[in-house]
């Protein structure tokens, strides 16, 4: 299994993309740190993998990435019972679909909190957790709109452009200590986000794809075990597309 032996957190875990990098992980040999806001899901997701995976040893800590204390609170914990972590998948996101003009300040700060604070933060305390053993690999979740930008999305897309730079940066302060940042920008992922949207949506985007399908959870979990893994030992500092060809 690819990733034996390895403790690796992932944020947003109780469900999406959170839930199925997770569950990927744990049947690939990790244990995973389940971090989240509804603590309900995340105990019936570890229940889920143990029941799969009886000795799998997963841990379930309550975390909103919007509040800076919820953090520090979460990675404080793990500190006091001695958990080093070997990995850290910063998935947690909100979207908020609107143009700038009718766009809210309270919409502004809630994407750029949980977005990008959020994972800043993260990284922050993942860094000095790694610093221990002097290795770690960190995966960032930013966006096709991140890169591209997206009508309508205009506060969403600038959320996520602003993890692009700050992964750049971050890997080439870590490299030294042999900690590898890198990020994914996936494009339409067939999850809770883009449910309920109307068919001439789907058909509009599915225009723009040159695979002709959506992208699913299991697109986004497989490449994150490979981030995770050794078999990528040598990539930081990346922005890896996951889109279908969406971009090109």
């Amino acid at each position: 299994m690819l990733l034996s032996g390895k403790t690796i957190l992932v944020t947003g875990a109780n469900r999406g993309i959170g839930r199925a990098i997770a569950i990927k992980f744990s049947n690939e040999g990790a244990r995973v740190v389940l971090c989240g806001r509804n603590v309900v899901e995340l105990e019936s997701l570890k229940a889920s993998i143990q029941n799969d995976n009886p000795l799998n040893d997963a841990i379930v800590l309550e975390m909103d990435v919007s509040k800076y204390e919820s953090i520090k609170q979460a990675f404080l914990t793990l500190s006091k019972s001695k958990i080093v972590l070997d990995g850290i998948v910063n998935n947690a996101g909100v979207m908020k679909d609107a143009a700038l003009m009718m766009t809210t300040e309270m919409d502004v700060r809630e994407m750029f909190e949980t977005n990008t604070f959020g994972t800043i933060y993260c990284c922050q305390f993942a860094v000095k957790n790694m610093l221990k053993q002097r290795k770690g690999s960190i995966l960032n979740l930013s966006s096709i709109v991140g890169l591209n930008g997206s009508s309508g999305q205009s506060v969403y897309s600038a959320s996520k452009s602003a993890i692009l730079g700050f992964t750049k940066s971050l890997s080439k302060e870590m490299g030294t200590f042999n900690i590898r940042v890198n990020a994914m920008s996936p494009g339409f992922i067939e999850t809770d986000m883009t449910a309920g949207k109307s068919d001439e949506y789907y058909e509009r985007n599915l225009l723009n794809i040159p695979l002709k399908r959506f992208g699913s959870v299991e697109d986004i979990s497989n490449l994150a075990v490979f981030m995770m893994s050794d078999n990528s030992s040598y990539i930081t500092g990346q922005i890896i597309g996951i889109d279908g060809g969406m971009i090109i």
